[in-house]
């Protein structure tokens, strides 16, 4: 008897042990929410979304207002009515499951668009939320109705509209053209672009009533020249698929440069898409006798990032990529840089990758033109590091980095990993920032970094951050910290990349270059980055964020937009592959 008692207490003990190890291991972070019932969770920790990581919880259903999946639920009340129940359903989904790591349990059923589990999240069945919350709907009823009444209550204040992003024009819930739009989202009217456009057929008596509602967004201008340094921004918003055109300010900038080099060009680029102006212009000065060096990233081109880039630098004398030979640590670190030298004269950096998203102004990116042979000495020295093979932490740390510029203009130069700029420099202007500090930039993951901002907003400084789409979902973003603390952080909307990385700090200081907020970019690749004290170059950087913070709706202070879905502008007709999925535009299912 004690024998069998004994295995009893043995088994109940293995048996808690496994449910305590389901419930604390193996946690897989949630990419998307396409419906609450419905949503793709990266399984694989590859930080994109595969053929077989969409997931459906069992038994429930949910109201919606994702259009694309609207016919398969429940519909017993309006067709209004339930759209805007959905619009709720979708918000309360999204902040509960959006970017968190959750638990799964798969069950032995399958259905046709997605596998079937239980899903666990802070250690709850993120079943039994949805039933408590009154969103659930089970046997075609609400399985909590007095929950469900107060919902319908809430739903009725909605003022939503039917938002069409490839005509730019919005239509009543109801409409015949907002229905059958391919491109459509919900939207509450304050949410709606400042340039949309009442649909004719049914807001015949509202167009002139919304254009005394909404002001329109006045473009910030994207070009000053302060002294020494000339900056060119490129506005995104405005360019939704990319050329190889180079009619692009940068791309002219960078040509103009090259043609009037006389004597050296010293070219670091992360990769290469070919531009046939920019190899034109290179290949030009080479034949005059301009003697022209690129040193490059080894990965980029097996990595399919920037294809391109193993057959660009064969037209190179002078080359050298970040190999190093028995060290594959060291190899897999990153040459992030992006920076050319023109006849140790004039520097042209910042954050725009040698491509064609780059150059075209497809992705929002800051280039710097600095005309200081001072300057220019201290890249070209970082430089000669990495041409005669010292990579990533076999450089020097490069003294001497700080200068004042003809203009007023003081200017620190500091290269990753020796410098630990984010920690060394960064963190500490944070602290000291008294009123505004705007960040433009494709991630931010530096836990320093992220405690600063932080604890900036909590003591009353007016701390905004506008991030990519792309970033949302990894473990290690930091994004769900600095919301949960109240800062307001956007997730763009357009198909570009929000590729800047950039700090601006009460109208005084710049804080840009290659460098993205994360330990990688910290401590392991070659990068650059420059921290400006320019009040009118910092002043001109805070409007141009303040346009692109107006043109990104509220809404997305809340729900992260798929980086290739109808939420994102352009980014399903655009021929990019902007989540890094393998998909494009229509074969995505974001696109669906």
């Amino acid at each position: 008897m004690k024998e069998k008692l004994c295995a009893f207490f043995i088994i109940i003990l293995f048996a808690g042990f496994a449910a305590f190890s389901f419930l604390t291991t193996n946690r897989k972070t949630v990419v998307n929410v396409i419906t609450p019932v419905m949503f793709q969770i990266d399984l694989n920790n590859n930080r994109i979304v595969d053929d077989n990581e969409t997931i459906c919880i069992p038994e429930i259903k949910s109201y919606t207002s994702n259009m694309s999946y609207f016919h398969e639920e429940i519909k017993d009340i309006p067709f209004e009515e339930s759209i805007a129940v959905g619009y709720l359903a979708d918000e309360y989904a999204h902040s509960t499951l959006e970017s968190k790591e959750v638990k799964l349990k798969f069950t032995n059923k399958l259905y046709p668009q997605c596998r079937v589990a239980e899903v666990f999240v802070d250690n709850r069945s993120y079943s039994d939320i949805l039933k408590n919350s009154g969103f659930a709907i089970i046997n075609g009823k609400p399985y909590n109705p007095s929950a469900f009444n107060q919902i319908q209550q809430k739903a009725k204040n909605l003022k939503l509209v039917i938002y069409n992003h490839k005509s730019a024009k919005y239509h009543k819930l109801n409409c015949k053209f907002g229905k059958i739009a391919h491109d459509a989202v919900i939207l509450t009217t304050k949410d709606l672009p400042p340039d949309a456009k009442a649909c004719r057929y049914c807001h015949i008596e509202q167009k002139k009533a919304r254009k005394k509602l909404y002001k329109k967004i006045s473009p910030a201008p994207d070009i000053i020249t302060s002294g020494n340094i000339k900056v060119i921004l490129t506005d995104y918003t405005k360019i939704q698929k990319p050329d190889k055109n180079c009619t692009n300010e940068v791309c002219r900038e960078f040509v103009n440069l090259t043609d009037n080099a006389d004597e050296s060009i010293d070219i670091a680029l992360y990769g290469w898409t070919n531009i046939p102006k920019v190899r034109n212009s290179i290949e030009k000065a080479i034949s005059r006798g301009v003697k022209i060096r690129v040193i490059y990233d080894t990965k980029t081109s097996s990595k399919n990032y920037y294809p391109d880039t193993d057959e660009f630098v064969k037209i190179f004398k002078y080359k050298r990529s970040d190999r190093i030979e028995g060290s594959s640590k060291l190899t897999n670190a990153l040459m992030h840089n992006k920076f050319a030298i023109f006849d140790r004269e004039k520097v042209f950096t910042g954050s725009m990758n040698f491509s064609h998203t780059g150059f075209s102004g497809f992705n929002q990116n800051n280039v710097l033109i600095i005309n200081s042979p001072a300057a220019a000495k201290i890249y070209t020295d970082e430089f000669e590091q990495m041409y005669n093979g010292k990579f990533h932490s076999l450089k020097a740390k490069i003294l001497n980095n700080s200068l004042l510029l003809s203009d007023g203009s003081k200017v620190s130069i500091l290269f990753s990993p020796q410098d630990k700029g984010i920690s060394s420099r960064v963190v500490p202007l944070v602290n000291s920032a008294k009123h505004n500090i705007y960040v433009p930039a494709f991630l931010i993951t530096h836990k320093s970094l992220t405690n600063s901002l932080i604890a900036a907003y909590k003591r009353g400084v007016n701390v905004k951050i506008i991030i990519d789409a792309t970033n949302t979902g990894t473990r290690i973003s930091t994004l769900i910290p600095l919301r949960t603390a109240g800062v307001p952080v956007k997730v763009e909307n357009y198909a570009g990349k929000m590729h800047s990385k950039t700090i601006i700090i009460d109208n005084k200081y710049i804080v840009t270059g290659s460098t993205n907020f994360s330990n990688s970019g910290e401590n392991k690749n070659d990068e650059n980055m420059l921290i400006i004290e320019n009040p009118k170059i910092a002043k001109f950087y805070a409007e141009f964020f303040e346009y692109l913070w107006a043109k990104i709706p509220d809404k997305y202070l809340k729900f992260n937009p798929p980086a290739e879905s109808k939420y994102s502008i352009g980014s399903c007709t655009d021929g990019i592959d902007n989540d890094f999925d393998g998909k494009i535009d229509a074969a995505d299912e974001g696109c669906h």
